[in-house]
């Protein structure tokens, strides 16, 4: 098995936390136990367990992508949603980073898959 294409979730995990230095890709943080491996397509969507199907997000930051009020845009630059602010009245730790490149793996091949960013972006992203 090679390192980019983890078969499992476990497995997925810790290759993502490597790649992404422990630390999440949108805010920075290194709170271990909050760090989660985020797939850009879900597997239940067609994704695969794979390091360039993967995001290091924070919990709370992982749940906001799920639903689409976050997303990353096939330049690794963070978008959110209006609907954040509509619905919730607050974001504003995710409204002053919108436009920012978020960390991405050092190599190349580990960065964020083109085409799973263009799948959320056009899927799950709550664009209105």
């Amino acid at each position: 098995m090679s390192p980019g294409r983890p078969r499992t979730q476990r497995a997925f995990q810790a290759v993502v936390l490597h790649a992404y230095e422990r630390r999440c890709a949108i805010t920075g943080d290194r709170i271990r136990p909050v760090l989660q491996a985020a797939h850009i397509r879900p597997v239940t969507a067609g994704g695969e367990h794979r390091l360039d199907n993967g995001l290091l997000l924070r919990s709370d930051v992982h749940m906001l992508f799920d639903r689409g009020y976050l997303a990353v845009d096939p330049r690794h630059r963070l978008l959110v949603s209006p609907r954040l602010r509509e619905e919730f009245g607050n974001g504003e730790e995710f409204y002053r980073r919108a436009g920012q490149e978020i960390t991405v793996p050092g190599r190349p091949r580990d960065r964020p898959n083109r085409e799973a960013l263009e799948w959320h972006l056009d899927e799950v992203f709550l664009r209105t």
